[in-house]
């Protein structure tokens, strides 16, 4: 456990977060207007649809793989008669799949975003700067796989939920500790996971808080009468 360590994986977890919930509650106080996707699909349409669709569901499925799979406690897992090595093989096929739907959808929006040339007039500095943080990141994602391929025994995962639980149960030293055990690529992965969270209250992500949970079940809008 060393000092570097205990700065990323102990430290930055924390001002991660506090950036995350206090940046998007003032962004939301201050500026309302700036809280949307800024759709750009009337500029150009071509393969806008799948390209969206793909990245939307392969990130949704790997947000709720990384959220339960990380903090849920290895114990609830035993009970289910599920091994460290059997949750490990499962989340790489899940997240391979998963992150396979994402990086093409990806790939093809971040392709839109550069080699438009309206598109790009109407893209800010932010709005190429988290298509490619987030390509750096499912980049990252996809590489730990063969790697952990190669040691299916569940260590690792034990590890990456180990510090992920006493993250969020307050206990940076036993997080640290957890952590340090994992290799580097593990740990750019977690890096720049922590950095998303960073930078999205400056971003177009903030979107995600709005999103439409009670839409299927609201009553109908009567716009006219006859």
């Amino acid at each position: 456990m060393n000092y570097l360590d205990t700065l990323l994986f102990g430290v930055y977890p924390y001002l991660a977060g506090a950036v995350f919930l206090l940046g998007s509650l003032a962004r939301f106080d201050r500026d309302q207007f700036t809280w949307k996707a800024h759709s750009s699909q009337m500029l150009n349409k071509q393969n806008m649809r799948l390209a969206s669709n793909l990245f939307h569901i392969g990130i949704l499925l790997l947000f709720a793989g990384h959220f339960i799979g990380l903090l849920t406690p290895p114990e609830i897992f035993h009970a289910v008669g599920v091994s460290a090595g059997a949750k490990q093989v499962l989340a790489i096929v899940a997240g391979g799949i998963a992150g396979s739907l994402c990086f093409v959808g990806l790939t093809m929006l971040l392709k839109r975003r550069l080699t438009d040339a309206r598109v790009r007039a109407n893209s800010t500095r932010m709005d190429v700067f988290i298509l490619l943080l987030l390509y750096a990141q499912l980049i990252l994602g996809l590489l730990t796989i063969p790697v952990s391929l190669m040691h299916l025994d569940g260590h690792n995962m034990l590890n990456l939920m180990g510090w992920a639980q006493n993250i969020v149960t307050f206990d940076p030293i036993d997080a640290v500790a957890a952590v340090s055990q994992v290799g580097l690529l593990f740990k750019l992965h977690l890096f720049l996971g922590l950095t998303v969270f960073l930078v999205f209250p400056f971003s177009r992500l903030v979107h995600i808080w709005s999103v439409p949970v009670t839409y299927p079940i609201r009553p109908y809008q009567v716009v006219r009468q006859r």
